[in-house]
């Protein structure tokens, strides 16, 4: 099983104890996690020697970047305020992932105290510097310590602490490194004398010293607006500066985040422009398509490259999966395409068509033994090891230990915080990967007072949400079902028997679309129903906002409020 480092575990323990915490009494117990995804879109056979599904990697895994050192390959996405921060991965083919950490581990690297949970750490970029051996990863941190990098030799051995750029001001940085070892910084910022109209962007360039770890120059802006300025296009973002037969491409993200979204290339003889735009951009779209084609992606784009050692181009982007016009639960996916070129210019997919599910690659290595990241599949987690799968993450940097794993079980400190706050709560949550999924847990927790809860989480943000699990309403043991959407609905309430109080507790909600049922068992066989069917769509972006996808946990507290 694939662990979260054990550093993290021995820092909050010290942290702990050196700042004097005293040990709370009251603790929930999960015996087991299970999840298991059944999404229609994938209930189909291919050939996993040459076939593979998009998306590579499922859920909340959006801003994908991509680099090559040999003949294998990482890869990062955004994880907002979550933590541990940037999740990594690698693969030999470009399909099978396995990952292998998170960049940010240590609280030295992630402060995100205090943030809304779509802030935070955005669009990672990673680079390999094949002329020093260092591999780097450029990021922002939106509303705290702004754009920084963090370099390492080996990404499976942890990550220097962030070197920080306060020359670059705006967002979505990467790094390029030039044939003559000459390294440049590109961001996406407000433009050069300030815009001509809402929503333009600018693509600046900076010179970087890899040697000294500095900006040594002023920056240049190399694309104003976009590729047509005469239409006033908005959000040009994500830079990435790639060099091919004498040409240094600069691709793009364009259009905003939402159903507009695309991806834009231009050229360059010179690494400082001009840059010449495609005549036929964007080279990656869906926003022309109808809108009742059959297994629908939408909002694709935020893309970049990467050769493999044969010469050939692929490229990786973001996607969305919704169940109704624009609606999705799940996120912002990560996509694999090849690039095709044509007359010295790169295309992702031609104009009109649609981004397929199921698609071929060559020469691939599926391994049974690693966790699948796409597809229909089963997640369990039984606690029985030493340390946390990599999935498990906590929302915003834990600052105490509030969780141990001993004797087959997660144990979680109830502690005065609440998922309603921009704190960190007593909560491990994993992402919800599916539109149809189900997942359980059996729980063993004894309220004191009505402030007391403990259960499972369905969690888009502080003010969209749903809580449901074990707690006390007027001294009676209860369950409940809340369902928040900027203000806070009781589903149901349901007395326990007083001689069920003292058993195990089995939870179980099952997603259907933006349908939520929640229901449970003493004994982990027969099922009741508490809510069924209860509406979920405040769990979607285009309602909730932000830019991740629903998270699922085990969560506690000692704040807990019905009203």
């Amino acid at each position: 099983m694939r662990k979260i480092l054990c550093i993290i575990c021995v820092n909050l323990f010290m942290g702990l104890f050196s700042t004097g915490q005293t040990t709370y009494e009251s603790k929930a117990r999960f015996e087991y996690f299970r999840y298991s995804g059944n999404d229609q879109l994938f209930k189909r056979e291919i050939d996993h020697n040459r076939q593979y599904f998009n998306p590579i990697l499922a859920g909340f895994y959006p801003d994908p970047s991509i680099c090559r050192k040999g003949d294998t390959y990482y890869l990062v996405t955004s994880s907002f305020t979550m933590y541990p921060g940037v999740p990594i991965f690698k693969s030999n083919d470009l399909v099978n992932w396995n990952q292998i950490g998170h960049v940010l581990d240590r609280p030295s690297q992630l402060n995100v105290d205090g943030l809304q949970i779509s802030q935070g750490i955005f669009a990672p970029a990673i680079e390999y510097n094949p002329l020093n051996d260092t591999f780097y990863m450029i990021t922002t941190s939106a509303y705290g310590i702004g754009n920084f990098y963090v370099k390492t030799k080996d990404p499976e051995k942890g990550w220097s602490d962030p070197i920080r750029l306060p020359q670059v001001r705006g967002i979505d940085p990467s790094i390029f490194i030039d044939e003559d070892g000459m390294g440049y910084i590109l961001e996406c910022a407000e433009p050069m004398g300030g815009a001509d109209y809402q929503g333009q962007r600018g693509i600046h360039l900076h010179p970087f010293d890899v040697e000294s770890d500095r900006i040594t120059g002023e920056p240049k802006e190399i694309v104003r607006g976009g590729w047509k300025p005469e239409t006033k296009p908005i959000w040009l973002e994500a830079p990435h500066i790639f060099k091919l037969n004498g040409y240094y491409y600069l691709i793009c993200a364009e259009g905003g985040t939402g159903l507009n979204h695309s991806e834009v290339v231009f050229r360059s003889k010179d690494v400082w422009g001009p840059y010449v735009p495609y005549n036929n951009n964007p080279i990656l779209t869906q926003r022309d398509l109808p809108e009742d084609r059959p297994n629908k992606i939408t909002t694709a784009g935020h893309a970049d490259f990467v050769q493999t050692p044969d010469g050939d181009w692929w490229a990786v982007f973001l996607g969305v999966r919704p169940y109704a016009f624009d609606m999705t639960n799940t996120g912002r996916d990560t996509y694999l395409l090849p690039v095709e070129w044509k007359d010295g210019w790169p295309i992702v997919l031609p104009a009109e068509k649609q981004i397929p599910i199921v698609a071929e690659k060559s020469d691939l290595h599926p391994d049974q033994s690693m966790a699948k990241v796409t597809g229909n599949f089963e997640f369990l987690d039984e606690f029985d090891a030493r340390d946390l799968d990599f999935t498990w993450m906590f929302i915003r940097t834990p600052r105490e230990n509030f969780y141990s794993i001993s004797n087959g079980g997660l144990e979680l400190v109830s502690r005065e915080v609440n998922l309603e706050e921009r704190k960190n709560p007593s909560a491990l949550v994993r992402r919800q990967q599916h539109t149809t999924f189900e997942t359980e847990t059996c729980l063993r927790f004894q309220p004191i007072e009505e402030s007391d809860f403990a259960g499972l989480t369905i969690f888009q943000n502080e003010e969209f949400h749903f809580v449901f699990g074990k707690t006390m309403i007027n001294g009676k043991v209860s369950l409940i079902v809340n369902r928040i959407e900027r203000g806070k609905v009781n589903l149901v309430t349901h007395e326990m028997k007083s001689g069920d109080i003292d058993r195990p507790l089995y939870l179980k909600v099952s997603g259907d679309g933006p349908k939520y049922s929640f229901g449970y068992s003493l004994d982990g066989k027969n099922w009741i129903t508490l809510v069924e069917k209860a509406d979920g769509t405040n769990l979607s972006t285009r309602k909730a906002g932000g830019f991740i996808g629903a998270l699922i946990g085990l969560y506690t507290t000692s704040s807990f409020s019905m009203d």
